[in-house]
């Protein structure tokens, strides 16, 4: 499993929050940039919310470029600027249950989603309940939430 030490840590969020920035705006939706990393430290796949479609999630997008069988995600590594969500307003598949069929064993996020679109995001939990070490980066929170600054209102 790919576990860096802290500096190689918030060198991937800081990577991860400038796709984030990359993200079309949109009024009821998060921007997010996620990154899968291998074992070796080599970026599997990237992605950002909305770069492929209106109504995809940051990691959605990292996961689909990747076979579902590959088994270089059971040794992975994937950070997300943002909790990965818990539940989706349509018919899609969460991200921390796509992370979960996955096997990456383990997640680095900035902040916990706070409860603007959903009252209790568990996605957090899930990961931890199945097993999965999850590691934030508070020092990079404010970073990741300004890129959200379209949103307003993120205290």
């Amino acid at each position: 499993m790919h576990a860096p030490d802290r500096a190689h840590d918030l060198s991937w969020m800081q990577r991860a929050i400038n796709l984030a920035a990359l993200c079309p705006p949109a009024a009821g939706a998060y921007s997010v940039g996620a990154i899968i990393v291998g074992e070796d430290g080599d970026q599997l796949a990237s992605g950002y919310s909305r770069a492929t479609g209106p109504r995809e999630h940051a990691e959605e997008v990292a996961l689909a470029q990747l076979p579902q069988d590959d088994p270089r995600l059971a040794r992975a590594t994937i950070y997300s600027t943002l909790e990965p969500c818990s539940q989706r307003n349509a018919s899609r598949t969460p991200c921390a249950q796509r992370i979960l069929e996955a096997g990456i064993p383990r997640v680095v996020i900035a902040w916990r989603e706070p409860s603007l679109f959903v009252d209790d995001c568990v996605g957090y939990e899930q990961l931890v309940e199945a097993g999965v070490i999850v590691v934030e980066l508070p020092e990079l929170k404010a970073a990741a939430k300004a890129v959200n600054a379209h949103l307003g209102g993120l205290a």
